[in-house]
């Protein structure tokens, strides 16, 4: 990869440190796009144990592509966000991504149509991932910054996507734990 074509890619990536998301941090300002990609990334590289048999490089990888739309449009809470939405911002980063050179083109391009068709171990991994991570820092911040729907929101995010896996079956049932005491101790 050319140095100039490196460095307009991470020019685009980087907005994702600007856009924050619908979540506050521990500290009490808003959590970025990136520290959420970076969050789930970790997760996946820690859950390693719990997949033997899944590609977690790959799980990685669509862990930390997963939002890169987002430096287009900005973040929307899953609440408010459209299919007009959705198709918009995936358009933006599909027409960003054919402007890549070759391989990572390919490469990128494989990856969100396997995020798109939800069925590999993979794909299934990374979008349980991605909501837990949501609610999970929705109970890290301070129950205050909570929207009325998000007390029930909390609770049934991500059940769907969790179905697939007894381990995340079992992560969801531990946030969803601390979900229900955070909201009796400051609710």
């Amino acid at each position: 990869m050319k140095p100039q074509d490196l460095i307009e890619i991470l020019s685009v990536a980087e907005k994702l440190k600007c856009v924050t998301r619908h979540a506050d941090t521990s500290s009490g300002r808003r959590e970025s796009v990136a520290e959420h990609s970076w969050r789930i990334s970790l997760m996946a590289m820690l859950l390693q144990d719990e997949f033997p048999g899944t590609d977690m490089d790959k799980v990685i990888k669509m862990c930390l592509i997963h939002d890169l739309g987002e430096a287009f449009l900005g973040d929307i809470p899953t609440f408010e966000k459209t299919a007009d939405d959705v198709k918009r911002e995936d358009e933006q980063y599909r027409k960003w991504v054919s402007g890549f050179p070759k391989n990572q083109r390919e490469e990128f391009e494989l990856l969100l149509q396997e995020m798109e068709e939800m069925k590999t171990e993979e794909a299934k991994l990374y979008k349980a991932l991605d909501k837990m991570e949501a609610v999970i820092q929705h109970n890290e911040g301070d129950i205050a910054t909570w929207l009325p729907l998000e007390y029930d929101l909390q609770l049934k995010y991500g059940e769907e996507e969790v179905e697939f896996s007894p381990y995340m079956k079992e992560l969801k049932n531990y946030i969803n734990e601390m979900t229900r005491e955070k909201i009796r101790k400051e609710g």
